[in-house]
């Protein structure tokens, strides 16, 4: 299950929630300090690792 990130509108504290993908699209997450659910995604920087062929 992924994790995605998100920043409150109201309090703008930054929280993450791992759902489902198929539950992502159809909810926005309340924010666990103000229950607001006026929360925006945050996209995040990844790396991904990958091995060496020979």
């Amino acid at each position: 299950m992924p994790t995605y990130e998100y920043v409150c509108g109201k309090c703008r504290r930054m929280f993450s929630i791992a759902m489902a993908i198929t539950e992502h699209g159809r909810r926005k997450p309340a924010c666990p300090r103000c229950g607001s659910r006026q929360a925006r995604q945050r996209f995040a920087p990844f790396f991904a690792v990958t091995a060496k062929k020979s």
